[in-house]
């Protein structure tokens, strides 16, 4: 799915109105429409509802999802802000009269002193006070409001974006002046801060209403950003071929574990062969022998010279794939055969866990990465490789800026983890749960991205698809586990089930 910056928005809004003959006032009402029957599915009609009213479109919306409310029985009050008199626009005008005529919505037009009516928990607010028009932060008393009605503790549906949220990039946002809504309803798409961790008390859950904006004006509408979904990873994978062989899979090498951190390279490993891969290698210190042996049996080993951690590796040319980092550790020792790794590998390689740790302490190993080779950094080891940053939103601008300037994808990860090409294009990742937030998770990636990797995927698409296919295998193996209970290996072993259920 295309997700587009609110500029794009206003264009393909205004294609469908000029080109397609569909009026501003029929996509209000379809707007309405959406926002109203997620209400009625949710609260019944006893509940207190008032409608918070801005002077433009999304005002419009909101007066005419009042009136909509009103004829399915429920008793909706407004208020209406034009400040100063003449402040409404075209659309909020006239169903402002027709609200007037019509009289059975109580209707209070704010243009000069508001007098608030009493808000409770009870109460369900509709926000509809500004939506992606928005170009300034809130002030004086749009700001007092805002936080009026946060502190009400009243339920709140946001139309389209929460007051106060741009709907692209928030760099100088302050919470409290923004609308905390409990569900956020969007017109036809996500917005880019949706993805962003430190918006979500804001936005809540999010569900995105289709009212019909021009196929045409959004195909030919391009975009750097997309959320990744089953549909996107169905075109990739595929069943295989009844003549096939582990020939056919790739050959991949997994470079991990130390000593007290085999764990690492086992979920690893495991991960990488749920996934598919045809024949696996692992290279550990030659404490890992038993662990990986008894573990998982069907990976080969590859003894370090050290007892207990990595000192030299050079795969050579006959691994398709490689991947280093999970359980490595930092001793020096380590990042001298990191350093080799990097320097002598002639085709991207996946770099995850202590192997980014390890550039960090030596950054200019940065510039000595094969092309579009795969960094996979969780937040931490983001900021100990470029800096630290205040929130999500500023680490992914840096992302889009580190990898432009080196060459390398980054899978920026969290919810929607990020990946992002050095072309500047950002894919968010769809798929995922809580669960996932468990230790050795991020291992298992790392095998699932080797694995695609090896079977021949381009680097930009085995990253996305083993994003996609880890996500999906959090959600199966949390479906038997729970959010609590799910393990690394759970997730691991889950693999196979999300690859069956993409391709059947």
């Amino acid at each position: 799915m295309k997700i587009f910056t609110s500029d794009d928005i206003r264009q393909i809004d205004r294609y469908t109105i000029k080109e397609e003959g569909v009026s501003s006032r029929e996509l209000i009402k379809r707007v309405a429409s959406g926002v109203v029957t997620e209400i009625i599915s949710r609260w019944r009609p006893t509940r207190p509802i008032t409608v918070f009213a801005g002077p433009g479109n999304n005002g419009a919306d909101a007066l005419e999802v009042a009136r909509q409310l009103s004829q399915q029985g429920y008793h909706p009050e407004v208020l209406l802000f034009n400040i100063g008199g003449n402040a409404l626009s075209r659309d909020c005008k006239a169903i402002r009269d027709e609200l007037i005529v019509d009289n059975r919505v109580p209707l209070t037009e704010v243009i000069d002193n508001l007098i608030l009516p009493e808000l409770t928990s009870a109460h369900i607010i509709v926000d509809g006070l500004f939506g992606t028009g928005l170009r300034e932060p809130l002030t004086g008393g749009f700001q007092a409001l805002v936080r009026v009605i946060n502190e009400s503790r009243a339920t709140v549906v946001s139309i389209d974006v929460p007051s106060g949220l741009f709907s692209d990039w928030n760099p100088l946002s302050i919470n409290k002046n923004i609308i905390h809504a409990d569900l956020t309803i969007a017109v036809q798409f996500p917005r880019l801060a949706f993805f962003m961790a430190e918006n979500h008390e804001l936005v809540g859950e999010y569900k995105v209403i289709d009212i019909g904006l021009s196929a045409h004006a959004i195909r030919s509408t391009r975009t750097k950003y997309h959320l990744i979904e089953t549909n996107d990873i169905a075109h990739v994978l595929h069943p295989r071929n009844p003549f096939a062989s582990k020939a056919d899979f790739g050959n991949a090498m997994l470079i991990a574990g130390s000593f007290g951190m085999m764990g690492a390279a086992v979920v690893a490993a495991q991960g990488a062969l749920r996934a598919g891969v045809g024949k696996l290698t692992v290279h550990a210190p030659r404490c890992g022998y038993p662990v990986l042996q008894t573990a998982v049996p069907e990976a080969m080993f590859a003894a370090d010279n050290h007892e207990t951690v990595l000192t030299e590796c050079t795969p050579g040319d006959n691994f398709t794939a490689v991947a280093i980092g999970p359980g490595l550790g930092t001793h020096d020792y380590t990042l001298k055969a990191v350093e080799t790794v990097i320097k002598t590998a002639r085709h991207p390689i996946v770099v995850d866990a202590d192997a980014l740790n390890c550039i960090a302490r030596r950054p200019a190993l940065l510039n000595a990465l094969p092309n579009l080779s795969i960094l996979t950094p969780h937040a931490g080891e983001f900021d100990r490789l470029f800096g630290q940053h205040n929130n999500a939103e500023a680490r992914l601008i840096k992302a889009v800026e580190m990898s432009r300037q080196y060459n390398v994808i980054i899978v920026l990860k969290g919810r929607y983890t990020a990946t992002i090409r050095p072309d500047g294009k950002i894919y968010f990742n769809s798929s995922g749960t809580p669960a996932l937030a468990t230790p050795g998770s991020g291992d298992v990636l790392t095998g699932i991205i080797l694995a695609m990797l090896a079977q021949g995927l381009r680097p930009e698409v085995a990253a996305l698809t083993g994003v996609f296919v880890h996500g999906l295998a959090g959600e199966i193996a949390c479906e038997t586990m729970g959010e609590y209970g799910t393990t690394a290996g759970d997730v691991a072993r889950a693999t196979a089930l999300a690859i069956k259920s993409i391709i059947s």
